[in-house]
């Protein structure tokens, strides 16, 4: 049986592929990716919003500057990710997002004092490596790619941005509630989306009205499942854990969207998730030699007594 963490984090992988396979399908009636941002976060908003009066917990929280970096962190990724997925396939937009516990580790050494072990290390190289084959097998092997650079770069830029978040929600899930935070994303999100959309709204129609409401309350899954699971999990073990994500994207896209990953993908992917796979092995040794040692010098000190 999975830890209650690691299960947290499924349960987010699941809601999150469900919502950007939501995303696709609506940026196909022509609802562009601000207002789809815009109507994700009225729905989370709506839905933290009664979560917290039920929960009879302050509004606001405690540390209001880092629940806004949050937030604004939180938007800006989000912003990228769905312009993203809906530009590329969804496997290689999911896959390119799900980099981010690369960037987690590197800000966890940063923000969070969390060491850079050999396994993290190694999860970074093997990454990398991934993200060329996948996006550039032309300048290893001679073959012709097609993917947009610039849906490339805001897949990259998103999952920089989610890393920002996930290392900040582990900082806030300290002392202030799942709810609260969850709650500062959409509140950041809805009137940056609003402002940046400006005069480009287009009325959605009744089918088009139930994805955007879909995205909302698969988006909350998510949330919740990603922020329960931070606050159980080390930042890196929690965020690697959510590359389930990515096989769950390439059923969908191949179901539903009949998106067949290359070769090139497959291989990039399976590097990228190889080194999360390996830095988890290595974050769960390194943790359980650090508790062997703690109780060594426990019972030294007690017998020294």
């Amino acid at each position: 049986m999975f830890p209650i963490g690691v299960r947290y984090m499924i349960l987010s992988a699941l809601g999150f592929a469900l919502m950007t396979s939501c995303v696709k399908v609506v940026s196909t009636y022509g609802i562009p990716v601000l207002e789809i941002v815009a109507a994700r976060a009225v729905v989370s908003l709506f839905i933290s919003f009664t979560d917290i009066r039920r929960k009879n917990i302050p509004l606001f929280g405690d540390n209001k500057p880092l629940l806004v970096a949050r937030g604004v962190a939180g938007t800006l990724a989000l912003i990228c990710v769905y312009y993203a997925v809906t530009t590329l396939p969804l496997a290689e937009a999911t896959i390119l997002q799900y980099l981010h516990p690369v960037f987690t580790a590197l800000l966890a050494l940063l923000f969070l004092k969390e060491r850079i072990q050999l396994s993290t290390l190694i999860c970074i190289t093997l990454s990398i490596t991934g993200l060329i084959v996948m996006v550039k097998p032309g300048f290893l092997f001679g073959t012709t790619n097609h993917m947009p650079v610039f849906s490339i770069m805001a897949a990259l830029a998103g999952a920089f941005g989610s890393a920002i978040a996930y290392v900040i929600v582990k900082r806030l899930s300290r002392s202030e509630d799942s709810s609260v935070i969850i709650m500062y994303f959409p509140l950041i999100a809805l009137p940056v989306s609003l402002f940046l959309l400006g005069d480009g709204f287009v009325m959605p129609d009744l089918k088009t009205t139930v994805l955007l409401i879909m995205i909302g309350i698969f988006t909350q899954i998510g949330q919740v499942g990603l922020t329960k699971s931070m606050e159980t999990e080390s930042a890196s073990k929690a965020t690697a854990y959510s590359y389930v994500q990515v096989i769950i994207s390439i059923l969908l896209g191949w179901t539903f969207f009949s998106e067949i990953p290359s070769v090139w993908t497959l291989a990039g992917g399976t590097l990228i998730m190889g080194g999360a796979l390996i830095n988890v092995y290595g974050s769960i040794k390194a943790r359980s030699k650090q508790s062997s040692l703690v109780a060594a010098n426990t019972s030294e000190t007690r017998r020294t007594a």
